[in-house]
């Protein structure tokens, strides 16, 4: 009988009820919500259900993201080693040779004044940047949080890596794809705010042709630009013009097809459920935690007031031919901000088509963002 019981001691004790907090049960609260919202809802399920299944799996068994030196036979846990190949800016960079692959950069050609509106979006980077400053973070932890006003995961993760700030980057990464996949939902009431019905019904031109030549030249000239200016941007930005490159170049098929499917949905995979492991209810229920997304959703809400702003001004500028909503698709989320447009100015007119119009500031937006982190990076002297 002491043998049964024992052994029933020993498999009770081995179960994760024994070791699970307060915070533990919260955090898988949180996990349950977040996959409601991906598969119920439908929001961007694809980022939302690997992050969220990653923090579920964190918060019941903490040792899947145990380090070696922390695990009694020296080999860490699974997600661990998933989230090395993030704090190596392994995948966020192959993230962008997908999203470059999967891209028409051609509304962009044919409107490079897409570029300042994309630009514009990137205000609410420096506004966050400042209000970190300001509310008690190091300069380089300020800047790491501060990327999340462009709703860009990748390039979020990618910065807070580069910097040094890995102890933030799990609350970073969380909150950039969150908004992310939020973008249907925070944008479109700052939109209708900033906006007169006059204005959200505004029917652009139709774009001009893009040649092939066009398309397979842009990439190469943005990469030796960009890269020439700003070396440090060569890991986001080279990936992305590569992943394009494949695109329209026509004569790589093979890889354009890999990249822009299998290999970006494994990535997708791997960096989605090492950012949700990185929640563990330890790591993220923290005030430090509330603070970040809260400069998050600002910065972020900046972002797209800027961008909106900004399309106003053009709008005046050239006698009410630029509809302002498109300036909204400036910040990051491809082509999430741009269908956002589409979506909230067919409501002010049905038949007005926005979609290939925003998509001009929008893949002029991940290009931003990308700038404003090797900028930050140029800043603190990182190379």
């Amino acid at each position: 009988m002491d043998y049964i019981g024992t052994t029933l001691v020993n498999l009770l004790q081995q179960t994760a009820f024994c070791n699970l907090t307060l915070g533990n049960f919260a955090m898988i609260g949180v996990a349950f919500v977040f996959l409601y919202l991906a598969i119920r809802k439908g929001f961007e399920p694809l980022l939302l259900v690997p992050i969220a299944f990653g923090m579920l799996l964190v918060n019941i068994y903490p040792d899947i993201m145990a380090k070696p030196e922390d695990m009694s036979n020296e080999v860490g846990g699974l997600l661990h080693y998933f989230f090395l190949l993030d704090e190596w800016s392994i995948l966020p960079s192959l993230i962008f040779m997908g999203v470059g692959a999967m891209t028409d950069f051609g509304p962009l050609i044919a409107n490079p004044k897409s570029f300042l509106l994309g630009a514009a979006a990137q205000f609410g980077i420096y506004a966050a940047y400042i209000m970190a400053i300001l509310m008690g973070f190091g300069d380089r932890a300020a800047a790491a949080i501060s990327i999340i006003g462009g709703a860009d995961g990748p390039t979020s993760i990618f910065l807070a890596g580069r910097l040094g700030q890995t102890e933030f980057m799990g609350p970073i990464a969380v909150a950039a794809y969150s908004y992310m996949a939020l973008v249907p939902i925070i944008q479109p009431p700052i939109m209708k705010f900033m906006t007169t019905e006059a204005e959200r019904k505004i029917k652009m031109d139709q774009l001009r042709p893009v040649s092939k030549l066009e398309k397979i030249l842009f990439p190469i000239i943005v990469t030796v630009v960009v890269c020439l200016i700003l070396p440090t941007t060569a890991p986001l930005v080279g990936m992305l013009m590569l992943g394009n490159l494949f695109r329209e170049s026509g004569v790589v098929k093979q890889l354009s097809d890999t990249v822009s499917n299998a290999m970006m949905y494994i990535v997708v995979i791997l960096l989605g459920t090492s950012v949700g492991a990185s929640t563990s209810a330890e790591a993220f229920l923290k005030v430090t935690t509330l603070k970040i997304v809260a400069l998050g959703l600002i910065a972020f809400a900046f972002g797209t007031a800027a961008g909106v702003l900004f399309g106003k001004v053009m709008c005046k500028l050239t006698g009410g031919k630029v509809n302002p909503l498109i300036g909204s698709a400036g910040v990051s989320a491809v082509p999430m901000a741009a269908r956002v447009a589409q979506k909230v100015g067919s409501e002010a007119d049905p038949t007005n088509f926005l979609l290939m119009h925003a998509m001009g500031p929008n893949v002029a937006g991940v290009i931003g963002t990308a700038v404003a982190a090797g900028t930050f990076m140029a800043i603190f002297g990182v190379k």
